[in-house]
């Protein structure tokens, strides 16, 4: 069967999506995810593209740009082979790393730039990583209050109000409102790797792979329910990552 056309953006604008081949763990560390946003920085100056949003998650990438000199495709095609080429350096392997498409939507008018921007900045709690918007390190959302950021600030928050302050106090509001938001993603978003709710108890919890058996009881069973309430999480893979047995995670 031919692959479908992609769909062209009378604004230019377009909702991107990178995915690990197989969804394997693209960002490992922190190193990973700031090689990843230079490149960004690098390619942008090259291929003069705006960029209004992006958010870094364990196995995709969510982008939100406007193609000027040249094509999405082709900003895309730079960005991935110059990651690509570093990533399989640094960790001594060889072949491909994302998923061979990239995914892409038209963002066609104001109302649905402004969903897709939201949505994009609250992956990391619709994923249960975090809890507050302002909270995750890996996306764009605390650019917006940085006099020097490399992201295309301007031309969003203008479309709030001219004036600055107010701008930026409607911008965090919006970006903070609850909503139930549906935008371009892949259909096993909710599923998490292992290595993704590692990442998550690190990040969430504090707590270290591999030392989870040092918590008390108590705390042990508190994480435990928690990470049971979260999307895309079974109780056999938090035994498996916890080391924490199938019965007791079933009654915690």
């Amino acid at each position: 069967m031919p692959r479908q056309a992609r769909k062209r953006s009378g604004t230019g604008i377009y909702h991107v999506m990178l995915r690990g081949i197989n969804r394997q763990v693209i960002f490992h560390d922190d190193e990973d995810c700031l090689t990843f946003i230079n490149v960004i920085k690098k390619k942008k100056i090259k291929s003069k593209f705006d960029l209004y949003a992006y958010c870094l998650m364990g196995n995709h990438v969510h982008l939100l740009l406007r193609e000027k000199d040249e094509s999405v495709s082709s900003i895309m095609q730079r960005i991935c082979s110059s990651f690509v080429y570093w990533y399989n350096l640094k960790y001594d392997r060889n072949g491909h790393l994302f998923q061979e498409r990239f995914k892409s939507e038209p963002v066609e008018n104001e109302r649905y730039l402004f969903t897709v921007l939201r949505y994009i900045h609250q992956n990391p709690i619709k994923a249960g990583i975090v809890r507050r918007i302002e909270d995750y390190k890996w996306n764009s959302y605390h650019e917006y209050f940085r006099k020097n950021s490399f992201i295309d600030t301007c031309y969003i928050l203008n479309l709030f109000s001219e004036d600055l302050t107010e701008s930026l106090n409607k911008y965090k509001e919006f970006m903070s409102q609850e909503n139930d938001d549906i935008c371009l993603d892949y259909d096993e978003k909710r599923r998490l790797s292992d290595d993704d709710l590692l990442l998550l108890i690190e990040e969430k919890f504090g707590v270290k792979k591999g030392l989870f058996h040092l918590l008390d009881d108590e705390t042990r069973r508190n994480i435990i329910r928690r990470l049971k309430s979260l999307n895309g999480v079974s109780i056999r893979q938090i035994s498996r990552v916890t080391g924490v047995s199938k019965y007791k995670v079933e009654n915690a």
